[in-house]
């Protein structure tokens, strides 16, 4: 299986990382984390005018996707990007970015649901298909503060009024899709969390030393690159496996990605912290960001407890 990215990947991986770097720069989303309104709906647009959002409709493959997707991850990028590319072709203006489409996805003890002061529309990927559920009959309530400021949350109530829009196979099509870009947007954050903390450690003085010549920090930041590296490989295998590009069980090759990218990012981003030191937690400092981020993340689509698992059950089923 080979991993390295085609000339057409790293175009659009550069071409994505370009406009990220330039409209979601940390300094302006750490401001956006005071307003109400954290999703800028003229970016939004521009995102969706790239085609982000209709990336695999268009006929790319989720190779190329989570390319995309891993990038939107690095820059930390608000909103339900995952939710709205899957509601391509399904909800008017998804594909073009006029429509903002959250995930609805029911908890067993509460719902919450992101961004529900701004989204146009709900996705709920459900077991008999893909429902649209409109975002004024969930009577959320906004949670004071969320742990991620840039990912406000809501608690819905329960019993939405809905419509089914796709049939089951769908359901099982977006339900792959969406954790598998998930994933990617975990490497994403795990990425930068790395890039961050080890710029920082190379700029941080120390006993008259940059801190990254110490051992220990060294340590610390092989450590976040190997876990980023390890879970990039798993995405991308689980990718070509969703593609019919190898021979591999896609729900337990997507599976062990969540799992592997879930834990890179929450690692990195605690690492991350750890590395930055006293500082590392504040709001002046952008490493704490990734931590929350990674933290949002890991909850979307299955935990990596949950993947986990599902990986055991695979095992189990095969007498391993």
């Amino acid at each position: 299986m080979d991993f390295w990215l085609t000339e057409d990947q790293e175009a659009l991986r550069d071409g994505i990382r370009s406009f990220v770097d330039g409209r979601f720069d940390y300094e302006t989303s750490a401001e956006r984390e005071e307003t109400e309104a954290v999703i800028d709906p003229a970016t939004w647009s521009e995102l969706g005018e790239m085609g982000v959002f209709s990336l695999r409709q268009d006929g790319f493959d989720t190779r190329a996707a989570v390319v995309a997707f891993e990038e939107l991850g690095r820059g930390l990028v608000p909103g339900p990007t995952v939710a709205t590319h899957l509601a391509a072709g399904l909800i008017d203006g998804a594909a073009e970015g006029s429509a903002i489409v959250g995930l609805y996805e029911p908890g067993p003890d509460a719902t919450v649901v992101e961004h529900a002061g701004q989204v146009t529309d709900l996705l709920w990927v459900r077991d008999d298909g893909i429902a649209r559920v409109d975002p004024a009959s969930i009577a959320a309530e906004p949670v004071e503060h969320s742990l991620d400021p840039l990912s406000p949350v809501s608690v819905a109530a329960a019993d939405p009024s809905f419509e089914l829009i796709a049939d089951a196979s769908a359901s099982v099509d977006a339900r792959r899709a969406g954790t598998l870009l998930v994933a990617a947007s975990q490497v994403g954050v795990a990425a930068a969390a790395t890039d961050l903390s080890n710029q920082y450690a190379k700029e941080r003085e120390q006993f008259g030393r940059p801190i990254g010549s110490f051992q220990a920090v060294k340590h610390l930041l092989a450590e976040m690159l190997t876990k980023t590296e390890v879970a990039r490989a798993a995405v991308h295998a689980a990718a070509c496996a969703l593609d019919d590009a190898s021979d591999d069980d896609v729900d337990r090759a997507i599976a062990v990605a969540k799992v592997m990218a879930g834990t890179a990012g929450i690692f990195c981003g605690r690492t991350g912290i750890q590395v930055h030191g006293g500082m590392g937690f504040t709001w002046e400092v952008h490493i704490q960001r990734c931590w929350k981020r990674a933290v949002v993340l890991e909850n979307t689509f299955g935990s990596a407890d949950r993947h986990a698992l599902a990986v055991a059950d695979t095992l189990t089923t095969q007498g391993v």
